[in-house]
C-alpha cells in the first residue's frame, strides 16, 4: 500500500454507446443499446438513457427491447472502439510509462513512475487534466479513481461515474471499504459470494470480523488470505506495463441453431480466418488450436490440437479446426461456435515462410472461389444473408449523399440516415441491398483531426472538480 494516492484507474463512461452517440448526431440524449441483434444476443454496453429503463451489460438483448422498446440497437464498431480507445492509451502514455491496459475502455497508471504526481494534490490535478484531455481529443468522457492500490482506485472510479473524479485519501481505505458488498473485492464472483452469504458474511465489515482464519477454513489458504488482505485494504499489486495474451480466439452465436454440416464447417471456417486475422493484427502466431461448440442443449465442448510448430497460416487453422469439428457430434443442432488460438510466440522465419506460401496459394486459386465484394451480395445466398451484410449502426457511403450509417435492413432493403459526427442529425433514405452506389465504408473520426488540441502541460492543480 503506498502512503500516497498515486494510482490511476481511467474508466470510460458506457464507452460503446457513447462513442456511437458521438458519432451520430440523431441519438445524442436518447437511448442507445450497442450488442447483438438476435434473438440470442446479449447488450454490450447500454447508454445511460437506456440504463434508466434498467437495460445493462450482459442483459439479454430480447430483455433488453421489451424493457427499452424505443432504443437505438446498433451491432457494435470494432474498428471506432479501438481508435478511439489507441487516442486514450496515448494519453496515459503520456502520464507515465507504467500503463496497464485492461480492455479498451479501462486502465491502470502508475503515476509516480511518471513523474506526474508525488501527493495527492498533482495527482487529483493529473487525473483533472488527463478528463480534459480525454474529452478534447474524442468528444468522450471517462470517470477517474485515484488511492494507493489498484483495488481502491477501481472502486474509487465506480463511485465517480459518471464524468466525474475521487481520491482516497490514505488512511481513509478501512471506513470506505466496510460498508460495501463482498462483491465489490477482486476475486469474489458469484460463487465465492454465495459461499460467503451462507456463511453469513455479505459486507467487507463481515469478513474482517470473521478473521482470516475463518475465510481461510471457507475458501483455502491462498484464497481466503488475499481476501482477508484486500478486506483490510491491503493491496500490493505493482501497475504492470505488459499484459501478454495467452490466446486469440473469436466465437459466433448463432439466431437458429444450425443442423446443416456444410454450413457448420463453413462457419467454421470463417471464424478461422477471422481469428488469424486478430492473429496477425497482434503480429503473433500460435501452435494450439482450439474449438469451441455449444449444442442444442447447452452442452459446451471444446477440442484442441497441438501443431509442430507455431503459424499464423489461416489454412493451417482453418484444417486443424475441421479436424477437430469432425469429431464433434452436431446432430441436434449447433448455437454457438468459436476458433481460438493459443501457446502464442512472436513471429519466427519459419512464420513467415508459411505466411507466405499461405499468400501464393491464394493468388493461385481460381477466381470462382473469391468472395464477394464489399457491399455486393453472392447471387447464391438467400435475402435473409444478404441483408446481414448491412449491421445497424455501421458506416457507409453513398456516391450521391455521401457518408451516413445504417438504421436498419431487410426483405432486400437498407435504410440509411445520412449525417457524420460533426453534422446536424441528417435525413434518412431507403436502397435496395445491392445498390451499387450504396457501399460500407471506414468510421470518421469522432473530433475532427484538425480541431483536435495538444494535451494541456504543467502540473499544477487546477480547479478542484472532484465528487466528496
Amino acid at each position: 500500500m503506498r502512503a500516497t494516492p498515486t494510482i490511476l484507474h481511467l474508466d470510460m463512461d458506457a464507452f460503446f454507446a457513447a462513442a456511437e452517440q458521438a458519432a451520430k448526431p440523431s441519438l445524442r440524449g436518447k437511448p442507445v443499446v450497442v450488442g447483438g441483434l438476435g434473438p440470442r444476443g446479449v447488450v454490450a454496453t447500454a447508454s445511460y438513457e437506456a440504463r434508466r429503463f434498467g437495460v445493462h451489460s450482459a442483459m439479454p438483448m430480447a430483455q433488453a427491447r421489451r424493457l427499452c422498446p424505443n432504443a437505438a440497437y446498433l451491432i457494435p464498431r470494432f474498428s471506432l472502439y479501438r481508435s478511439v480507445s489507441d487516442q486514450v492509451m496515448e494519453l496515459l502514455g503520456r502520464l507515465s510509462p507504467l500503463v496497464e491496459p485492461l480492455s479498451l475502455d479501462e486502465a491502470f497508471v502508475d503515476l509516480e513512475a511518471g513523474g506526474a504526481a508525488h501527493d495527492a494534490a498533482t495527482a487529483r490535478a493529473a487525473g483533472e487534466r488527463l478528463r480534459r484531455d480525454i474529452r478534447a481529443a474524442t468528444g468522450l468522457t471517462g470517470s477517474v479513481g485515484l488511492a494507493g492500490a489498484k483495488m481502491l482506485a477501481k472502486i474509487a472510479s465506480e463511485q465517480a461515474k459518471p464524468d466525474g473524479l475521487v481520491l482516497i485519501e490514505p488512511g481513509t481505505e478501512s471506513a470506505l471499504l466496510a460498508p460495501m458488498p463482498v462483491r465489490i473485492l477482486p476475486g469474489v464472483g458469484p460463487a465465492t459470494g454465495e459461499h460467503l452469504r451462507r456463511a453469513g458474511i455479505t459486507t467487507v465489515a463481515e469478513m474482517v470480523e470473521a478473521g482470516e482464519d475463518e475465510l481461510v477454513r471457507l475458501l483455502g489458504k491462498a484464497h481466503g488470505g488475499s481476501l482477508y488482505l484486500m478486506a483490510t485494504g491491503h493491496d500490493d499489486r505493482p501497475v504492470v506495463a505488459e499484459r501478454d495474451a495467452k490466446s486469440v480466439s473469436v466465437e459466433d452465436t448463432f439466431d437458429v441453431d444450425l443442423h446443416d454440416r456444410v454450413r457448420i464447417r463453413t462457419e467454421v471456417d470463417r471464424l478461422a480466418d477471422r481469428c488469424v486475422h486478430r492473429l496477425r493484427g497482434a503480429g503473433r502466431s500460435g501452435r494450439t488450436v482450439v474449438l469451441k461448440v455449444r449444442r442444442f442443449d447447452f452442452s459446451t465442448l471444446t477440442r484442441s490440437e497441438t501443431l509442430r510448430g507455431p503459424t499464423d497460416d489461416p489454412a493451417v487453422v482453418r484444417e486443424a479446426a475441421g479436424r477437430l469439428l469432425d469429431g464433434v457430434d452436431t446432430t441436434g443442432g449447433v448455437r454457438l461456435l468459436g476458433v481460438g488460438v493459443s501457446g502464442l510466440a512472436d513471429f519466427t522465419q519459419e512464420d513467415l515462410f508459411a505466411q507466405a506460401a499461405g499468400e501464393r496459394e491464394a493468388a493461385e486459386a481460381p477466381a470462382a472461389e473469391e468472395e464477394p465484394a464489399v457491399g455486393e451480395p453472392a447471387d447464391e445466398e438467400p435475402p435473409a444473408l444478404a441483408d446481414r451484410r448491412w449491421p445497424a449502426g455501421h458506416d457507409v457511403w453513398h456516391a450521391e449523399h455521401g457518408p451516413g450509417w445504417v438504421q436498419g435492413s431487410g426483405v432486400g432493403r437498407v435504410t440509411v440516415r445520412f449525417e457524420t459526427p460533426y453534422s446536424e442529425p441528417g435525413r434518412v433514405r431507403t436502397f435496395k441491398v445491392d445498390d451499387p452506389e450504396l457501399v460500407l465504408s471506414d468510421p470518421l473520426p469522432l473530433v475532427p483531426v484538425d480541431q483536435v488540441p495538444a494535451p494541456e502541460q504543467g502540473d499544477g492543480p487546477g480547479e478542484p472538480m472532484s465528487r466528496p
